[in-house]
C-alpha cells in the first residue's frame, strides 16, 4: 500500500526523497520504495523517519 501520508509529510517540508534519506541515514531508493509501498521499513526506521519529518507514528505508518 502507498504511503501518501509519508510523501505528504516530506513534500510539505520541501524535503526531497534525497533530503530524508539523508537525514535518516538511508539510500533514497528506500524512501522511495516506502513511499511506493514496496518496502515494509523496520520500526527503528519508521521512528527515525518520524523524527525526521516532526510526525508520529501513527501520523505516517498506521493504517485504519
Amino acid at each position: 500500500m502507498k504511503n501518501l501520508r509519508l510523501k505528504a509529510a516530506r513534500a510539505g517540508l520541501d524535503m526531497s526523497q534525497d533530503d530524508l534519506a539523508k537525514k535518516v541515514g538511508v539510500s533514497r531508493q528506500t524512501i522511495s520504495a516506502i513511499e511506493k509501498g514496496d518496502y515494509n521499513p523496520t520500526i527503528n526506521l519508521c521512528i527515525s523517519v518520524c523524527k525526521a519529518l516532526d510526525k508520529t507514528l501513527d501520523e505516517l505508518f498506521w493504517e485504519e
